[in-house]
């Protein structure tokens, strides 16, 4: 029997985690570790990847807008403001609900890029998907949509590449014309996009005496649904108070009839005679805000009545994301 060759120990090289490439799941661990990289880096990049962030526009400047565009209003755009500054040949970047054949971006012939808010993410951050899509949008040639994909784990999020001190002032339109400057000349397909998306738009409209706070008309009724920041159990406690004081109305016919919950914050839906229109909320509606601080201000317990409000609300709260 031939002589077993005597084996050596080569030192394997020490990698950071950053320095760790990304291959195959069932590779070899480029960290020299002799496991299967799905079983060692791997394990770390795909947690970051799907681990779901709660409220993923958290430190952005109008986080309760963000989520109302997110998931509630139909048509609105925002500029919006980088903070490295504008790429040479990009006029502007603009924040829009919807894109035609929910193209998650789009690069304008002019350089412009429309970034899309209401499409499927791939990970559980939805701000590092829109992250890394904006910066493929801004690399994009003029006139070619951006397609979606994952974003890297230890990519970028809106929060790295926005200018947090930049105001964010979204404008609800009546429809998405806005989609095409040019419609004479709008490809077919994205025309029939238009039709079929101004055919489903529920009329929107955002109050101006309060933040975040947006009126529709449905067929039936109308409804103010208002986005607020406040922690959801001391939100719940303070609407129970007003509740139960029959104090949480914005007028005559008017109901406060649960809320949703959406990317970490919660959302009070009231309901609004088919008359009562956005213009005719504005007041009442500032008004309920003074008697909410007031409530919010309130330490003391929860009286029988209050905790029975507190149910009955919690009871119809809709999560949505």
């Amino acid at each position: 029997m031939a002589k077993k060759r005597p084996q050596t120990k080569a030192k394997r090289p020490q990698l950071t985690d950053g320095e760790i490439p990304v291959v195959g799941a069932r590779e070899p661990c480029p960290c020299g570790s002799g496991r299967r990289y799905k079983a060692c880096h791997g394990r770390a990049a795909a947690h970051a990847v799907t681990e779901l962030v709660q409220r993923p526009f958290e430190g952005l400047p109008g986080e309760c807008d963000w989520v109302a565009l997110r998931e509630l209003v139909p048509a609105a755009t925002v500029g919006l403001t980088l903070k490295d500054g504008l790429p040479e040949g990009v006029p502007a970047v603009t924040l829009a609900t919807v894109l035609p054949m929910a193209w998650p971006a789009l690069r304008r012939d002019d350089g412009s890029v429309l970034l899309g808010l209401q499409n499927d993410t791939a990970s559980g951050d939805i701000s590092r998907d829109l992250a890394d899509t904006l910066l493929r949008a801004l690399e994009a040639d003029p006139g070619t949509p951006v397609q979606g994909r994952r974003a890297p784990a230890d990519g970028p999020r809106l929060q790295d590449l926005l200018d947090t001190e930049a105001p964010f002032e979204p404008v609800v339109h009546e429809g998405f014309e806005f989609w095409v400057p040019d419609a004479e000349n709008a490809t077919p397909e994205v025309t029939a996009s238009l039709e079929r998306a101004n055919a489903a738009a529920i009329p929107t409209v955002r109050l101006q005496g309060v933040e975040a706070a947006y009126w529709c008309r449905t067929p039936e009724k109308n409804h103010l649904r208002w986005v607020m920041p406040h922690p959801e159990e001391q939100l719940l406690d303070a609407l129970a108070r007003l509740h139960a004081a029959g104090r949480s109305s914005l007028g005559e016919n008017t109901r406060l009839v649960g809320s949703f919950r959406a990317h970490g914050l919660t959302v009070p839906v009231w309901d609004l005679p088919s008359e009562v229109g956005a213009q005719d909320v504005e007041k009442p509606a500032a008004e309920f805000a003074e008697r909410l601080a007031e409530a919010l201000a309130t330490r003391a317990p929860l009286t029988g009545d209050e905790r029975r409000a507190r149910g009955g609300l919690t009871n119809r709260q809709v999560t949505l994301s």
